[in-house]
């Protein structure tokens, strides 16, 4: 019989295998980190969650909601300012009532954020990328041409945004594509004096000056090294200011000078019901606002988050 091993004494502790206490594996993706600390806030999941259920509805309207409620042959004006919950003999139930022409204030909603979410990030986008040229010639040039441009910006960003968006709405006319035009106009500033402020300091670093030393194009070192390192702050702009133009769409067109009437628009459909609200019926009105405040809310959850995670200052 083998004697016992002396090491393996009552009172002695066996060591675990290193492996069970090994730290746990670094995400080596900025990206798969960065959606993990996103994941971290639920508000920020939750506002993220919501946008994406209202796109999808958005993009998938016909197939999703009842009634065109811009088809005059799918409309009843017997049905006209019905409550919610009211049976409907063509689809069952109007969970949301109608309006006064008779129309589901359910697909007239879901019509409606489409209207507000193609105007929002179309516009978004072009401001973006206008704004972002504009910020980068003028830091890396910098000199009169850098003067002349921020004189620009300061001229456009001393005037309220609703008041531009008015007068160059009252000078185009009505329309969708009107509407963007305006509100490019009005948001490009905002993304040039963010990008020169960036760009000022990366152009600075030595990085930089090697690009430029080892012959490389102007467009090279504006587009493939100096504008990656401003994109922090431009990602949480751009998500503020398509929650600033989806409020400015909406705005514009519940005064009248934004999309035509025959276009869903959250704005329109606020305005022609807020005559009713002294009479009860409130609904034609205010599912629409909720609907339009949750899409905003939601929208600045995603940008707070967003703000928090790629500003450099409050990491620390």
């Amino acid at each position: 019989m083998s004697e016992p091993d002396p090491g393996l004494s009552s009172g002695a502790v066996v060591a675990e295998p290193e492996t069970l206490h090994a730290p746990p594996p670094r995400l080596s993706s900025p990206l798969a980190r960065l959606a993990l600390d996103f994941c971290a806030s639920r508000p920020a999941v939750a506002g993220l969650a919501v946008i994406l259920v209202v796109a999808v509805a958005a993009i998938f309207a016909p197939l999703i909601v009842p009634q065109n409620p811009y088809d005059l042959a799918q409309l009843d004006i017997m049905d006209g300012t019905l409550p919610p919950g009211s049976p409907s003999y063509a689809f069952g139930t109007y969970w949301l009532g109608t309006d006064v022409q008779g129309r589901d204030m359910l697909s007239a909603i879901v019509y409606g954020l489409r209207i507000s979410l193609l105007v929002g990030s179309v516009s978004v986008a072009f401001a973006l990328v206008i704004g972002s040229a504009v910020g980068l010639v003028a830091a890396f040039f910098g000199g009169g041409l850098d003067s002349l441009l921020m004189r620009i910006v300061d001229i456009q960003l001393s005037f309220p945004a609703i008041l531009v968006a008015l007068i160059l709405l009252a000078i185009f006319g009505n329309g969708v594509d009107k509407v963007i035009i305006a509100l490019v106009i009005v948001q490009w500033a905002y993304y040039a004096r963010a990008v020169r402020g960036s760009a000022l300091v990366e152009r600075r670093k030595e990085y930089i000056d090697a690009a430029v030393c080892l012959g490389l194009g102007t467009r090279r070192v504006l587009f493939g090294h100096l504008l990656p390192n401003c994109l922090p702050p431009l990602i949480v702009i751009a998500t503020v200011q398509v929650a600033h133009a989806v409020a400015l769409e909406a705005t514009l067109s519940f005064l009248g000078v934004g999309v035509p009437i025959t276009e869903p628009s959250l704005g329109l459909l606020i305005a022609n019901g807020f005559e009713y609200m002294m009479s009860g019926r409130y609904w034609i009105s205010f599912f629409p606002g909720v609907a339009l405040v949750v899409v905003i809310v939601a929208i600045n959850l995603v940008g707070d988050r967003l703000r928090d995670l790629l500003n450099p200052r409050l990491q620390r």
